[in-house]
């Protein structure tokens, strides 16, 4: 019985002191395939020319399932990390846990004829997500859509981003167990 990308992500996941952790799918060579093929399947025929990430698991990700692909990667920053040349920044509205990202992208990474694909562990307010869609439109690219592990966004913000694909709602993780 082939063992899918949903299945293999619920095997990997754990709480630990109340938090979610999905950093064992990427110890598990199987686990980390299944998932990156998981995320970009919905997408495969979208003509998807980049996939961006947010620092940090959206790096791993991202960059994974451009290979994936075949596209190249664009990385989205947090904070005032080295990233040189010019850029377009947005300070997301507050998360989950209350906290605004100022976020960054490399101006000349992305263009008019791009088609984005934004891949990322979890989704929760969609505020980064939001954020990284108007520097990709900013850019004069097409944004695609979001691509998650874990896709806990409400229909509001869902309705707003337009197409977002997730391996496993939050309903069907186990419980946590504090």
């Amino acid at each position: 019985m082939l063992t899918t990308a949903r299945d293999l992500t619920l095997e990997h996941f754990r709480w630990i002191g109340g938090h979610a952790d999905v950093w064992a799918i990427f110890r598990d060579a199987e686990a980390l395939a299944a998932v990156v093929a998981g995320l970009v399947e919905p997408f495969r025929n979208e003509q998807v020319t980049a996939v961006c990430g947010i620092e940090s698991r959206g790096f791993l990700l991202g960059g994974a399932a451009a290979v994936e692909l075949g596209v190249g990667f664009v990385p989205v920053r947090k904070g005032e990390g080295l990233f040189p040349g010019g850029k377009v920044v947005r300070r997301s509205a507050p998360d989950y846990r209350h906290l605004r990202h100022t976020l960054r992208l490399q101006r000349s990474s992305l263009g008019p004829g791009d088609r984005v694909l934004l891949v990322d562990d979890w989704i929760e307010t969609g505020s980064q997500a939001a954020a990284v869609r108007s520097m990709v439109e900013e850019c004069g690219a097409t944004w695609v859509g979001c691509s998650v592990i874990v896709d806990q966004l409400i229909d509001a913000p869902k309705n707003a981003l337009g197409t977002i694909r997730g391996l496993l709602a939050a309903q069907e993780l186990p419980p946590c167990e504090s």
